[in-house]
């Protein structure tokens, strides 16, 4: 299990349609991606989970990947989360 912080800079945060492509990238790895911000947790797969955090650009996230390729998952979603422009 590995886990790391980002800080959302999509000017938008992760509304509807960064967060559905959000869910569609944590889809294609095996792992378990959770997000977390403050007490609130999302499973990363699940558009609804995602959207009830409430991320907006500057909100740091708690990134949690715990499976087989964890360390490429991790790496995928923290770039998309760093670098995703609407």
């Amino acid at each position: 299990m590995i886990q790391e912080h980002v800080t959302i800079t999509n000017e938008s945060g992760l509304h509807a349609r960064p967060a559905t492509l959000f869910t569609q990238l944590a889809a294609k790895f095996q792992s378990k991606i959770t997000l977390a911000n403050g007490a609130k947790q999302a499973d990363a797969k699940s558009i609804l989970t995602v959207l009830t955090l409430g991320a907006t650009k500057g909100t740091e996230l708690v990134i949690t990947v715990d499976g087989a390729d964890e360390a490429e998952a991790m790496a995928a979603v923290k770039e998309f989360l760093t670098t995703h422009k609407d």
